[in-house]
């Protein structure tokens, strides 16, 4: 297994582990719950990402969790700015288009926090996921795993979802 996959196996590992411990209920008392005053600019700056100035649809939070935060972000831009921001991500492998994957637990959303469909679950995205420290990644080094998806709208137009812990 080479180290990249290593990676992104320890580190899905690590967040399947982190919202299993979670039960069910609106959050409260279940060992999870949405940070109110966290949103967008507060991913972005935790993930040390510059969201185009002409992005629209910004939108972030931050999903607080025992002993650690997961935090998320989606905006739209174009295929060239979304393209830049997903080889800061690549590792060691180039983004790649993965299988849909059953949605998560409704009792343990992400992205259906910010009303936007959670991007394991849809079809043809790109994706690539890393591990900053592993690959060197100093101005991510607090990161643990953070891991992007590319979902294409339309020529003009390219979602972008990122999740970081």
């Amino acid at each position: 297994m080479t180290g990249a996959r290593l990676g992104r196996v320890l580190g899905t590992v690590a967040l399947v582990g982190m919202l299993g411990a979670c039960s069910s209920g609106s959050g409260e008392g279940r060992g999870w719950e949405w940070d109110k005053e966290a949103g967008a600019p507060e991913a972005a700056a935790f993930m040390k990402i510059d969201v185009p100035a002409t992005a629209t649809e910004v939108k972030g939070a931050v999903k607080l969790v025992p002993q650690d935060a997961i935090h998320l972000l989606s905006f739209v831009t174009t295929p060239k700015a979304a393209e830049e921001i997903g080889r800061q991500f690549e590792g060691q492998e180039p983004l790649k288009v993965r299988p849909s994957q059953s949605p998560p637990p409704v009792d343990q959303p992400d992205f259906a926090h910010l009303n936007l469909p959670e991007p394991q679950a849809v079809d043809g995205l790109r994706w690539a996921g890393v591990c900053p420290p592993c690959v060197k990644d100093k101005p991510r080094r607090h990161i643990e795993w953070i891991e992007i998806y590319l979902q294409k709208l339309d020529p003009e137009r390219t979602r972008v979802f990122l999740r970081a812990w």
